[in-house]
C-alpha cells in the first residue's frame, strides 16, 4: 500500500542507539525513510559508519536545538521526528531526592518538549508539513510500584502529545504518541533475567501472553508517520499486548 511508504521522507529518532529506539529506527528504514540515529554515547556497533549518527546529552538545555540543527545538516529533507529518548531512575517515593526527580523530568519531559519545539520551528519557517511521534508508556496511565517519578513523566508525555497536536495543527504538523507495555530491550533484559517469575507474570498479564519487542512498536510508529495516518493527530496508541484493557490478563486463579 503506497500510503504506508515513507520513501522520500527523512526522520530523526532520539534515543535510537539501542533498544526500543533502534528497533523503531530500523522499522522506519524498512518503510523507506532516511533515518538519523541519536544517542548519548559514541556510535554503537549496531549502527554502520555510513549511517547518520548524532550524539548529544538531552538533559543539557542547549542540546535540543543543537540536535535539530545537526539533523537538518545531515538530512536537508528532515520532516519526521520520533522523540524516544528517556529512562528511569526511580527509587521508592519516600527516598526520592531532587536530583533523581530532576534527571527524570529533564530527560523524559523537558527535552522532549524542546526537541519538538526546535523541530516544529524549523518546519514552520520552511512552511513544510511534518509528523511527530512521542514515546510515552503504559506507565502514563497505570501506576507502577516504586516508579513515581517515571510514571509522572510518562503521564506528562500523554498530555504533551495532545496539547502539541493542538498547537501545531495550524502548521500542518501532526503529533501522535505510542504507549508501550513491557518490552524486551537491553534495559529490561537485565531485570527479566534475574527475575524469570516476574517476567512470566508480566507475560500472563497481557492478553497475547508474551512480552513485547521493539519491532512491535516499529510498525505503529511507521504508520503514524505515514500518509495513511494523515487524518490522525493527538492520539496515543497503546502497544501493550492488551494489558491495559484487562484486570488480570491471562492469569488464572
Amino acid at each position: 500500500m503506497e500510503t504506508l511508504s515513507l520513501s522520500g521522507n527523512a526522520a530523526l529518532v532520539t534515543g535510537s542507539s539501542h533498544g526500543l529506539g533502534l528497533g523503531i529506527a530500523r522499522g522506519l528504514q524498512e518503510s523507506g525513510a532516511a533515518v538519523i540515529f541519536h544517542g548519548h554515547t559514541a556510535r554503537p556497533l549496531e549502527i554502520a559508519e555510513t549511517e547518520s549518527y548524532l550524539t548529544g546529552d538531552l538533559t543539557d538545555t542547549d542540546t535540543p536545538a543543537q540536535l535539530i540543527a545537526a539533523a537538518l545538516a545531515a538530512q536537508a529533507d528532515l520532516n519526521l521526528l520520533v522523540c524516544n529518548a528517556g529512562s528511569i531512575f526511580d527509587i521508592p517515593f519516600l527516598e526520592m531526592d531532587l536530583e533523581r526527580w530532576d534527571r527524570t523530568q529533564n530527560l523524559n519531559v523537558r527535552a522532549t518538549y524542546f526537541v519538538v519545539q526546535a523541530f516544529a520551528r524549523l518546519l514552520a519557517a520552511r512552511q513544510r508539513p511534518g509528523a511527530i511521534v512521542i514515546t510515552s508508556s503504559i506507565n502514563g496511565s497505570q501506576a507502577e510500584i516504586d516508579s513515581s517519578a517515571y510514571d509522572t513523566s510518562k503521564g506528562a508525555l500523554v498530555m504533551m502529545t495532545r496539547t502539541l497536536a493542538q498547537a501545531l495543527a495550524p502548521h500542518d504538523i501532526r503529533v501522535n504518541g505510542i504507549a508501550p507495555g513491557m518490552m524486551r530491550t537491553p534495559l529490561t533484559e537485565r531485570w527479566l533475567k534475574t527475575d524469570p517469575a516476574g517476567a512470566e507474570l508480566y507475560a500472563k498479564r497481557t492478553l497475547l501472553n508474551r512480552l513485547g519487542t521493539p519491532e512491535d512498536c516499529a510498525g505503529a510508529v511507521s504508520f503514524l508517520l505515514s500518509p495513511s495516518a494523515g487524518y490522525i493527530t493527538g492520539q496515543v496508541i497503546s502497544i501493550d499486548g492488551g494489558m491495559g484493557i484487562s484486570q488480570l490478563g491471562r492469569i488464572k486463579p
